[in-house]
C-alpha cells in the first residue's frame, strides 16, 4: 500500500485493517465460487475512500464453497496483528448474507461492545464492507441467491492472548475491526476506542463510577491497596483527557484516576496527554507548586536537572514546605480534572509514589472509593 502520513518529522506508510482483509477475502472467495475460476487479486474500496488492491492467497474452490485469505499489512504501525492471514470461506444460500466467525475469531462475552454477547467479534463496519463487497459480486455475475461467509484466522487464538481482548470481554480470538479500513501508523484512535469499549462494558453493567489507571505501576498499586477494585479498573495509559471525556459521554456519575506521580504531576499544569511526545512539564509543575508553597529557591533551581519525579521529590522533601507543595499540586490536579469535564461529572485522583511511601488524594477520592467498595 502506497499511502503515507506524517507523525512529527517521520513519513510513515499506512496499512489496512483486519476488516479490510475480511472484506477482500470474502469478495475474492465469492467471485471464485460464482465464476469457478481462481482469483489472484481483488479490489476493495474502503470507508476512507482509499482503493486497495489486495493479493489473494491460499485460494481453494470446491463444489460447495470457495475460500482464500488476505495477509494483513499494517504499514509502519507496530500492530500485533500485522502479517496475520484473515480467511473467508463463502458458500451459497437461498437468500441474504450471513456473516459468522470461525477459528481464531473472538466471541463477545459482555454487553457494551460493538456486537452483542454471544456474537463473533466482527464489528459493524467490517460487516458492512463484507456485505457491500458480496453485493457487488452478485451484481457482477447476475447472481440472485445469497451467501454464507465464515471469517477465520488460524493464528488469531494465540495472538489474541497478547491483546486487550480478554480484558474487555472478547474470548477465543482476535477482533475483526476498523472504522475506515485503513491503519494509520502510531494513531491514538485504536487505543482510545479500546478505552471507550472497556468503559462502556462497566457502564452497561450498571456501574456509576469509572475507575481509571495509567499503567503497570497503577496496577501494582491497586493490587496492594485496593485489590477488590482491581477488576473494575480501565487502563487509559497516557490518554487521561480522552478517558475523562469518555466518562462524561457514557454518563458516569463519578470518575476516579489512580496513577504514579511521575505521570499525574503533569495534570497539575493541565497536561491531559501525559506521553512525553506531547509535553513534559513535570519539573515546571513542581517548581510552580514549590514556589507557591514557599520552598527555598536554592532547592527549586535544582529541579530542572532531575530526570524523574521521584528525584524531584528527593529534593523537595528537604524543605519544611514540602507537604504544602504536595497539597498545592493535589489541588491543582483536582482543579484541572474538573475543568476538563466542565463539572458534568465529579472527578477525583489518587497520586502515589512507592519510593517515597506517598499517597495523595483529592478531596472526594475516599468518598468515591468507598462507594465503589460497597
Amino acid at each position: 500500500m502506497n499511502s503515507f502520513i506524517y507523525r512529527g518529522t517521520k513519513k510513515l506508510r499506512c496499512g489496512y485493517t483486519t476488516g479490510s482483509c475480511a472484506a477482500g477475502a470474502a469478495k475474492a472467495a465469492a467471485e471464485m465460487l460464482i465464476s469457478g475460476k481462481s482469483v489472484s487479486q481483488t479490489g476493495l474500496m474502503t470507508p476512507a475512500g482509499i482503493s486497495l488492491t489486495l493479493d489473494v492467497l491460499n485460494a481453494e474452490i470446491t463444489p460447495d464453497h470457495a475460500s482464500c485469505c488476505i495477509r494483513k499489512d499494517s504499514g509502519d504501525d507496530p500492530d500485533i496483528t500485522g502479517g496475520i492471514c484473515i480467511y473467508a470461506k463463502v458458500s451459497k444460500i437461498p437468500e441474504g448474507i450471513v456473516i459468522t466467525g470461525g477459528e481464531g475469531i473472538g466471541t463477545v462475552t459482555k454487553p457494551g461492545l460493538d456486537q452483542p454477547p454471544g456474537e463473533y467479534a466482527i464489528n459493524s463496519t467490517p460487516r458492512r464492507m463484507i456485505t457491500e463487497s458480496l453485493t457487488d459480486v452478485a451484481e457482477k455475475y447476475s447472481y440472485s441467491g445469497g451467501f454464507h461467509v465464515t471469517v477465520y484466522a488460524p493464528e488469531g487464538t494465540e495472538i489474541a492472548k497478547k491483546t486487550y481482548n480478554p480484558r474487555i470481554g472478547i474470548t477465543g480470538g482476535i477482533s475483526v475491526i476498523g472504522t475506515t479500513g485503513i491503519v494509520e501508523p502510531m494513531s491514538s484512535t485504536a487505543v482510545i476506542d479500546t478505552i471507550r469499549a472497556e468503559a462502556n462494558i462497566h457502564r452497561m453493567s450498571g456501574e456509576d463510577n469509572l475507575l481509571l489507571t495509567v499503567g503497570n505501576y497503577s496496577d501494582t498499586f491497586m493490587q496492594n491497596h485496593f485489590p477488590d477494585l482491581a477488576d473494575k479498573a480501565v487502563m487509559c495509559s497516557n490518554f487521561i483527557g480522552d478517558a475523562l471525556d469518555i466518562g462524561v459521554t457514557l454518563g458516569f456519575k463519578n470518575i476516579i484516576l489512580i496513577g504514579h506521580i511521575g505521570k499525574l504531576v503533569k495534570l497539575g499544569s493541565g497536561i491531559m496527554n501525559t506521553h512525553s511526545s506531547y509535553a513534559d512539564g513535570r519539573m515546571e509543575t513542581f517548581i510552580a507548586c514549590g514556589a507557591l508553597a514557599g520552598v527555598s529557591r536554592d532547592l527549586l533551581v535544582l529541579l530542572p536537572e532531575c530526570i524523574t519525579a521521584d528525584a524531584a521529590l528527593d529534593i523537595l522533601e528537604k524543605d519544611p514546605a514540602y507537604n504544602e507543595c504536595l497539597n498545592i499540586l493535589t489541588n491543582r490536579i483536582e482543579n484541572y480534572m474538573s475543568l476538563r469535564v466542565k463539572d458534568q461529572v465529579r472527578t477525583a485522583a489518587v497520586i502515589f509514589s512507592d519510593k517515597h511511601d506517598l499517597i495523595l488524594k483529592t478531596s472526594i477520592a475516599d468518598e468515591i472509593i468507598n462507594k465503589m467498595q460497597t
